[in-house]
């Protein structure tokens, strides 16, 4: 009996991939410091609240929604500190492929010491997180495994307690000047 050996060919390298999120620091003001909203994705990786730009949609829009559907922390609830805006690009491997990544981070107040984090079971991982909390700086940078992460939130550290505002600072759904 004759056998056959099959010898499955090569796939071609893909197309590297490209991908732009947006989200917003977001941080409230205590009696010991600023604390810093941080959402935890599993293994060791805790972010700032992030997410994929919808076609065509505006990158201000997309963090906006974002916080939304994953904090339910709404426009009214934070205060913008513009002209606030730094951006992260990074490369990543997704299935074999390269992808390009940009994140355009934006920099928010707010009072509310409550959010609604859509908690999910480990096995779900990705969808949404596992868990959250409000952090001192100290703790916050202890917490963000990325350098550039680190970096932002040490930016946004000494605009908040040398600045104590940023110039022009706005709300996010009136435009006006905030109080």
């Amino acid at each position: 009996m004759e056998r056959k050996i099959f010898i499955r060919p090569a796939r071609p390298p893909m197309a590297p991939g490209r991908e732009i999120s947006a989200g917003i620091i977001i941080y409230r003001r205590t009696g010991e410091g600023p604390r810093f909203l941080l959402l935890y994705s599993g293994g060791a990786y805790w972010n700032f609240p992030k997410g994929k730009l919808g076609e065509g949609e505006h990158a201000f829009r997309a963090a906006l929604r974002e916080v939304e559907e994953e904090t339910g922390l709404r426009s009214r609830d934070l205060r913008f500190k513009e002209p606030f805006r730094v951006h992260d690009n990074f490369t990543y491997v997704r299935n074999r492929r390269k992808i390009f990544k940009t994140v355009t981070y934006y920099l928010a107040e707010t009072r509310e010491p409550r959010v609604r984090v859509k908690i999910v079971p480990e096995h779900h991982q990705g969808e949404r997180h596992e868990g959250y909390g409000w952090f001192l700086y100290r703790d916050a940078a202890r917490m963000l495994s990325k350098p550039n992460l680190r970096r932002h939130l040490k930016h946004v550290y000494d605009l908040i307690v040398h600045k104590k505002d940023i110039p022009g600072s706005r709300t996010a759904t009136t435009g006006a000047p905030a109080k």
